[in-house]
């Protein structure tokens, strides 16, 4: 039971609901001591802009959040509608080449000297100012030392599907 004594709702219910929220797309980047890693990632939030922060979720279990930890810093690049193929490949699930490859697709460096993805429709380069964990994730908040603005449109997430933004007109407002 929880405080209003409920019993919490069933991990499968949960995660049915939580499908319908339509989410950015996000590859989550790494390099440092403990290695290179990118992930992936649908959990990024902003947290503050005085001073900038972000947030990022990480399974435990993943050993991207062991090197984010270890590193000390990440990156977040916001996927743009035409980097389908990056989210597959860093979600484990790419149609060719590897999981987990850089070398399938198209990297700059950023300031931090962390890898961005080239022509992404944002990015942020941070250093870890705190994590903590809850559940089975680890929530990382990075101080933004650099943000980069792109002018592609955002790749979306929602329903188990890539989506796209649709921009409505008066015309087609509902």
């Amino acid at each position: 039971m929880n405080a209003i004594g409920k019993p919490p709702v069933a991990a499968e219910q949960f995660i049915a609901a939580m499908g319908l929220a339509a989410t950015g797309v996000s590859v989550v980047t790494t390099d440092g001591p403990r290695g290179r890693f990118g992930l992936t990632v649908s959990a990024v939030s902003s947290v503050s802009a005085d001073p900038p922060l972000i947030l990022i979720c990480i399974n435990r279990r993943s050993p991207a959040a062991a090197a984010v930890d270890g590193n000390g810093q990440f990156a977040v690049s916001i996927l743009a509608d035409g980097h389908r193929a990056y989210a597959e490949t860093f979600s484990g699930r790419p149609r060719e080449g590897r999981p987990f490859d850089f070398s399938h697709h198209a990297w700059r460096d950023g300031d931090t000297g962390l890898p961005l993805v080239q022509d992404a429709t944002a990015a942020f380069e941070c250093e870890i100012d705190q994590h903590l964990d809850a559940g089975t994730h680890r929530i990382f908040i990075g101080r933004v030392v650099a943000a980069h603005r792109g002018s592609a449109e955002p790749l979306v997430y929602c329903n188990r599907a890539f989506r796209r933004i649709v921009h409505l007109t008066k015309e087609t407002e509902p």
